[in-house]
């Protein structure tokens, strides 16, 4: 049976790449300015987000529009919003203008687990509004995530909960032992415990399967987290590759909703065979809901695989950053960057957005409405310039590509309030 949404969504993707001509001249040419009205008492908005090309997916919308903001909601989206009706005003005038970004694969909790990083200099500070923490913390630490970060930082911050019990407090680069080389710590029953105790915060399961962190027994650490997963009726979010056990066999143990990150890695244990075509089981688990995440971390993402899965039609659901404390210097750099990677893979800047704000909206339960621009929303906007030139980037296995855009953030709105410019983050990283 045909599908119109789908007919739809690619005649707006259609659209708007007949517009690149337009996106060439959307370049870091001008400073954005907020100004402040101090004249009229009668303001309709707090804040007025005027002049810039809004890019949002969920309303198949590629438009000069005016922003405007009151009381944390979008309440208006229009061209010509008068800037004497707003107490602020930010000129966007030659950036980009989406829903603030959803990071879905993140690492944040600072301090604990040795991946962490500090959240708001590395995330709303470049334009992500939200993003969730995938599996920093288990049943034992999440206590110290919610109070010392979920609670404490302005970054929105969700959470994927560890199988684990001590979450991912044990591995690092001088400690190379995973939280699941030892099964004795992995506890169902606590997982569903604290999940069922903070459901306003936590939205799924996290598992990582690498063969240094779940040694051979990784099939029986998946059964042990599908059996939490299922009890509190989430999603499990599983990292693969370099595991013992064959892809193959993960897919198998994985339902609708699940997701599957770092899905174009470029080593063993990825999406291709030996003979460089996407796995059937791949595409199986994709056609019965199984989510496709890029993850790209430190060691998870290849321009290689993605050139070889692309050209098999197979595109990820979400594009995630996987920051953490041993890519934030390269090759990650921040989500914005991750993205511009996809742009020089062809996708259109739609496509990009989609999938980091409608889609990422999409793959977890989010108690209110995220990833959009529409009337009532969460006013959450982040501001890009889209840069033209040559620009190198690397994947997480050294290649290097040149592109010839970038998105580099600008501004970032949250529950519509100004956060500040990206460029000079307003919190340190000390």
């Amino acid at each position: 049976m045909k599908n119109p949404d789908a007919d739809s969504r690619r005649g707006f993707f259609w659209r708007a790449s007949l517009a690149g001509r337009l996106l060439c001249g959307l370049t870091a040419a001008g400073e954005g300015s907020l100004s402040a009205q101090v004249n009229s008492p009668n303001f309709r908005y707090d804040l007025l987000v005027r002049g810039g090309r809004v890019v949002d997916p969920s309303q198949n919308l590629f438009d000069d529009r005016d922003v405007a903001i009151t009381a944390g909601r979008i309440v208006q989206l229009g061209a010509g919003i008068s800037e004497s009706e707003a107490r602020q005003v930010l000129n966007a005038k030659e950036k980009i203008v989406t829903p603030g970004l959803i990071d879905v694969h993140v690492h944040v909790y600072d301090g604990v687990a040795p991946l962490g990083i500090p959240a708001d200099p590395n995330c709303v500070a470049k334009g992500v509004t939200t993003v969730v923490d995938a599996g920093s913390a288990g049943a034992h630490t999440f206590p110290g995530l919610r109070k010392y970060v979920i609670k404490a930082v302005d970054t929105r911050v969700y959470a994927l909960l560890n199988i684990s019990v001590v979450g991912q407090s044990t591995y690092s680069p001088d400690n190379p032992f995973g939280e699941l080389l030892d099964l004795r710590y992995v506890n169902p029953r606590l997982t569903i415990k604290a999940i069922e105790q903070n459901r306003d915060t936590i939205l799924g399961v996290k598992i990582r399967l690498t063969r240094n962190l779940a040694g051979e027994h990784d099939l029986r650490a998946l059964g042990l987290a599908r059996e939490a997963a299922d009890a509190v009726k989430l999603p499990l979010m599983v990292h693969i590759g370099g595991s013992y056990s064959a892809l193959q066999e993960i897919l198998a143990m994985l339902k609708p909703g699940d997701v599957i990150t770092h899905s174009f890695r470029g080593r063993d244990g990825g999406i291709l065979d030996d003979k460089e075509r996407v796995l059937p089981q791949v595409r199986a688990a994709v056609d019965r809901g199984v989510h496709l995440d890029v993850g790209h971390g430190a060691g998870s993402f290849s321009f290689d695989t993605a050139e070889k899965a692309f050209r098999q039609d197979l595109l990820p659901g979400t594009i995630s950053s996987d920051l953490h404390q041993y890519n934030l210097n390269g090759p990650v750099f921040d989500l914005a960057t991750t993205l511009s990677k996809f742009l020089y893979l062809g996708l259109t800047l739609p496509q990009v957005i989609e999938r980091a704000t409608a889609n990422a909206a999409r793959l977890f339960a989010f108690p209110q409405g995220l990833g959009t621009l529409r009337l009532g929303a969460e006013a959450d906007v982040a501001v890009f310039s889209l840069e033209e030139g040559n620009f190198e980037f690397v994947d997480s296995v050294g290649a290097r590509r040149t592109g010839h855009q970038k998105l580099v953030p600008v501004a970032t709105v949250k529950s519509g309030r100004l956060y500040g410019s990206a460029s000079i983050p307003v919190v340190s990283a000390s």
